[in-house]
């Protein structure tokens, strides 16, 4: 049964004594979810910049002046090793990114689906982040084989018009509902430490919390603050902060693979453990998220060593089944 949640709720428990918030995202992780098993997915950028969007917190949007160079798309080949590389280094997921405001049905989509299917034989979960995707398209990149497709909706639905004005909130949950038609499993989080309040906070997790089936992977990311964008100047964020929200998404959304993504570079080993306790199950790994620099295979191996976490395997989860009272 999936509980409706309130806001004023989602709040409550996001405003709990830290120890005691930790300690009840602790619980009900163990109902759900193996301890210690935590899901490795590599992130590669298949075309990199030069994208319409004016996203604030990214350097790959074309009209900010950064030091990320523009690449056209990647080749299958080229993908397919990158794939191997990922694979013996202990990823069970390969999620591919495109700076695309859309997907167009052209020879580069026909390319992004060969690669899927290469991906895909090599025993991979295959995720993409593409941007907005019509039914139709979601449909065939489900027949190439593809497991997930990630569109996250960034913050509060208040706070979105503050962070980008050229797709609305509408779109990011119309590409979700066209995702979950297609039969795709759906990856949606968003971002903290983009200048939001706690209200906005929990106005995010309460959208993710109402969609039906709930997101099977819902990624937590930190701002990576980058000079040339509109949020270059932002503080980094509270580790407490980052805490906070995988505690309260865990509870919230406990069936789902909370995801601690973008910012872990600048995470203490220990800060990260408080993540794991708290209901991460999920990570990128590689040394780039798409253009943000991440910890390297091995320092994640050797991490996931010290913590005694094991990798988890391709495949492991059947879908979340919506669950009617």
């Amino acid at each position: 049964m999936i509980k409706d949640w309130t806001k004023e709720e989602i709040l409550a428990i996001y405003n709990t004594p830290l120890l005691e918030l930790v300690s009840k995202a602790a619980e009900v992780h163990k109902q759900f979810h193996k301890t210690g098993e935590v899901q490795v997915s590599s992130l590669l950028s298949i075309k990199t910049g030069g994208c319409p969007e004016d996203c604030s917190y990214c350097p790959q949007a074309a009209r900010y002046h950064t030091e990320v160079k523009v690449h056209k798309l990647m080749s299958v080949a080229e993908v397919s090793a990158c794939a191997d590389n990922a694979k013996s280094g202990g990823a069970s997921r390969m999620c591919l990114g495109a700076a695309w405001r859309e997907v167009r049905d052209n020879k580069d989509f026909d390319k992004v689906l060969d690669m899927v299917k290469t991906i895909n034989s090599k025993g991979l979960e295959v995720c993409a982040t593409l941007g907005m995707v019509t039914e139709d398209q979601a449909k065939k990149l489900a027949e190439a084989g593809l497991y997930a497709y990630n569109h996250n909706i960034d913050t509060s639905e208040e706070n979105y018009n503050n962070i980008i004005s050229t797709r609305t909130f509408e779109d990011r949950l119309g590409t979700i509902k066209n995702v979950r038609k297609a039969g795709l499993t759906v990856c949606s989080g968003g971002i903290i430490g983009m200048g939001e309040s706690a209200e906005d906070r929990i106005g995010m997790l309460y959208t993710l919390s109402l969609l039906r089936p709930q997101p099977e992977s819902v990624p937590i990311n930190a701002l990576v603050a980058v000079e040339g964008t509109p949020l270059a100047d932002q503080p980094p964020v509270p580790i407490w902060d980052m805490v906070r929200m995988i505690a309260t998404a865990r509870i919230i959304l406990p069936r789902t693979s909370v995801r601690l993504s973008a910012g872990r570079l600048s995470m203490s080993m220990e800060g990260q453990a408080l993540c794991f306790l708290a209901g991460a199950n999920s990570i990128f790994a590689g040394d780039k998220l798409l253009t943000t620099p991440n910890p390297k295979y091995n320092e994640d191996m050797e991490m996931f060593k010290i913590l005694g976490l094991t990798p988890k395997k391709a495949f492991a989860d059947k879908p979340v089944e919506e669950i009617l009272e």
